[in-house]
């Protein structure tokens, strides 16, 4: 059974094919031949995973599903939040957004954030969502060079490397998407289609 995969970051891509392995084809929005800019206005990680879901199945009419994924620290009030993928502005990049993390940190004992992930789920018209987290804190510097995002600031609770250390396998494991794919899975994989 085939589904688009609403995105076209390859780091994503890449670590929910590896989580769902052969028992499902996923394709990305570029692989699909869909090339517009979905919108992704909504206030919650659930309203844009939801919003990018239906745009993909009100106009192509394929079961698909979208993720919508957020670092909540708390000593700034849960930001980055819904805005974590453009944190510095448009046209950004992960590093200029993991400066801007780093700087407003400064000088904060309070180190708690988490990873959030939403994915919706539809297939025939039948709207789904899973949710995956991940506890952790937020260092005052980067170590590490493997993921994407924030993983290099972000040690996730009972571990002492960060998410940048670990390798794809290890993290898909414990992390907010890995959790929320797992359960998508486990959903597809006790249906009978």
């Amino acid at each position: 059974m085939q589904f688009i995969f609403a995105t076209n970051n390859k780091h994503k891509l890449h670590e929910v094919r590896e989580a769902v392995g052969e028992r499902f084809k996923i394709i990305s929005l570029d692989e699909a031949g869909i090339k517009e800019d979905i919108p992704e206005t909504g206030i919650t990680l659930e309203e844009n995973a939801k919003m990018k879901a239906q745009y993909i199945f009100d106009k192509y009419h394929e079961n698909c599903f979208a993720d919508d994924t957020g670092l909540e620290i708390d000593a700034i009030d849960g930001r980055p939040g819904v805005y974590s993928a453009r944190y510095a502005g448009e046209g950004c990049n992960f590093e200029d957004n993991m400066i801007k993390v780093l700087e407003e940190m400064k000088g904060r004992e309070n180190r708690k954030a988490r990873f959030r992930c939403v994915v919706a789920l539809i297939i025939n018209g039948e709207v789904m969502s899973f949710e995956g987290r991940v506890e952790g804190n937020i260092l005052t510097r980067e170590r590490g060079n493997k993921g994407f995002g924030y993983d290099p600031i972000f040690i996730p609770e009972g571990y002492d490397i960060t998410f940048a250390e670990m390798s794809l396998e290890e993290k898909n494991k414990i992390s907010h998407r890995g959790k929320a794919i797992h359960k998508l899975t486990e959903y597809l994989l006790s249906q009978s289609f």
